[in-house]
């Protein structure tokens, strides 16, 4: 499906480093100042480019004539009772996604949407009942790190600061491999943002051709929605598995290239009485390298309408218990946010179609009443 272009002006949030060197030279303008730009746009955080003080004034009226720094604008925004917050964002065609931010003891998570809904159609993801409407531009990825950046900073606390991303909201990621490829470098970039590596996540379904392609990716984390270990239950949970089952989808992730000492995470959802039992188990020992695989086990979150179940907290706690005696690296998923459906599985951009746009502050004050 090809990216819908917005009718604007190209975003400057959508040039790497390089890209914004060879715009400027192609003006006749210093490359050097693309450095400078970078600087005041991401690491300063300042938006206006006339407070930019050492950047030419000949090129901040180019910008202004040719380029847009225009963010996705925030419309909406509910607060959990565990300090999670989801946000509703609007892009330029009017279509929104969420986001949401989660706070832990040293670190401040934003899980990205990377699609305006998702074709893959999970039948346990609230965002599959979407469909996909279109895949998000890389200046859209990045202007929700940014919107929501400056959101907390003038609502929450100045100190505040976004400190590691996982693609896992809204879409596949590698369905929209080059926008998301091309965000998460601008994300990378030294005189930017400058995240690390090891504090972006990239999840993804198992889009096989887009993994083989994965040399071409910079370094990230790399977690695989993989929720069962039998091809039967995988396929009746995720119908990507008729396309990529889990040998082609196995034989796929072995080409990945992974840094010394990393591993894989694979993303497990424990629904009741479907992929909990001890053949399931032994179904992920027989698929999974204990030395280049760490299991994230996450118990399934309801929403409105799913015909799937939790386990009990007892049947969570057994199945981590057994992957832990067999030597694996094991970790149960802290559910947050699940009070205003921010939880894993449970995003979906429906207040317009619940028509809240003119309640949206009666129902974040009473979300926000809940903290």
């Amino acid at each position: 499906m090809e990216t819908i272009k917005p009718i604007r002006k190209k975003s400057l949030y959508s040039f790497t480093l390089s890209e914004l060197r060879d715009y400027l030279a192609e003006k006749g303008f210093a490359k050097f100042a693309a450095d400078q730009i970078y600087q005041w746009l991401y690491k300063n955080a300042e938006q206006n480019p006339e407070l930019w003080t050492n950047v030419a004034k000949k090129i901040k009226d180019d910008f202004q004539s040719n380029l847009s720094i225009d963010l996705p604008t925030i419309i909406w925004n509910g607060l959990s009772t565990d300090g999670t917050r989801k946000f509703l964002v609007k892009m330029f065609d009017g279509q929104t996604v969420e986001a949401v931010a989660i706070p832990a003891r040293d670190r401040l998570t934003l899980c990205l949407s990377s699609q305006v809904g998702c074709a893959i159609g999970c039948t346990f993801c609230h965002t599959g009942t979407m469909g996909l409407k279109r895949h998000l531009t890389a200046d859209e990825i990045v202007g929700q790190f940014m919107a929501i950046s400056y959101w907390l900073k003038a609502n929450v606390s100045t100190e505040m600061k976004l400190t590691n991303i996982v693609y896992m909201g809204q879409g596949e990621p590698l369905h929209n491999y080059e926008n998301v490829r091309v965000a998460t470098i601008i994300f990378m970039e030294d005189k930017g943002l400058g995240l690390s590596q090891r504090k972006i996540t990239l999840s993804t379904s198992g889009l096989v051709p887009q993994i083989e392609k994965m040399w071409d990716f910079p370094p990230v984390n790399i977690a695989i929605s993989l929720h069962a270990a039998h091809n039967n239950i995988r396929t009746e949970l995720m119908p990507i598995n008729k396309a990529y089952d889990l040998e082609r989808l196995f034989a796929a992730i072995k080409k990945v290239p992974l840094k010394a000492y990393r591993r894989i995470t694979y993303e497990y959802i424990l629904i009741s009485d479907l992929n909990d039992r001890p053949e399931d188990i032994q179904g992920l020992i027989d698929l999974l390298d204990k030395d280049k695989s760490k299991i994230n086990l996450i118990p399934y979150n309801d929403f409105p309408g799913s015909k799937f179940k939790r386990p009990s907290n007892s049947k969570v706690i057994w199945f981590q218990e057994e992957l832990l005696k067999r030597g694996y690296v094991c970790t149960t998923r802290t559910t947050k946010g699940q009070d205003i459906l921010a939880a894993c599985g449970q995003l979906k951009s429906e207040y317009e179609k619940l028509n809240l746009w003119d309640h949206r502050e009666k129902l974040t004050s009473r979300l926000e009443s809940l903290s």
